[in-house]
């Protein structure tokens, strides 16, 4: 079975930077890795998730969430079983940290328990305000949760949920070669 290696955080945290410079680590070792990142590009639900991120209201934001959970269960269902030495998601179990309180914690607990969670559960702990500094210098469009007022909110949500003590908490306001090594000891490669 494959070792299942987590990495989850706010927007604008490192979250696929560190996935990608894990994936590349690994290949360069002989090792063999499946990445999936979350919403995806390459399905209906992840598209559509991603389409709703970007659009206000309620309806919106319940649909961007159902969307994502679609695609998050599709990643599992065809990724997470794969015969690789290493399946790494990006944004996995912390999107719940976006749902309105305290349907986050109910989320949490319910996906908790029906979605793989044997291996490395990461996650990038960047302040709201590192967060939407480098969603401001970074993003052309921003998604509806990335406003100063909206990180702060899903940050406090989501670092209640990882202290849950199957979480491994990474300071993600450091260089990002500071972060990657980290990482690697999180993952037990190094």
């Amino acid at each position: 079975m494959s070792m299942l290696v987590v990495i989850d955080g706010l927007d604008a945290s490192g979250k696929s930077t560190q996935a990608e410079m894990l994936a590349e680590h690994l290949r360069k070792s002989g090792k063999t890795c499946v990445l999936r990142t979350h919403p995806s590009e390459d399905n209906f639900f992840g598209v559509k998730g991603r389409e709703y991120l970007f659009i206000e209201g309620k309806k919106a934001h319940i649909a961007a969430s159902l969307f994502y959970l679609a695609d998050v269960i599709r990643s599992i269902t065809l990724y997470a079983w794969r015969r690789v030495d290493y399946v790494i998601f990006v944004r996995y179990l912390m999107g719940t940290a976006y749902l309105p309180a305290p349907a986050h914690k109910l989320a949490y607990n319910f996906f908790t328990r029906i979605v793989p969670t044997k291996g490395s559960l990461i996650y990038l702990n960047v302040s709201p305000a590192e967060a939407f500094r480098r969603v401001v210098n970074n993003r052309v469009k921003t998604e509806r949760f990335e406003t100063i007022d909206e990180l702060s909110k899903t940050a406090d949500k989501a670092l209640d949920l990882v202290s849950d003590g199957k979480w491994t908490i990474v300071d993600g306001d450091r260089p990002i070669s500071e972060i990657h090594e980290d990482i690697l000891r999180a993952a037990g490669i190094k």
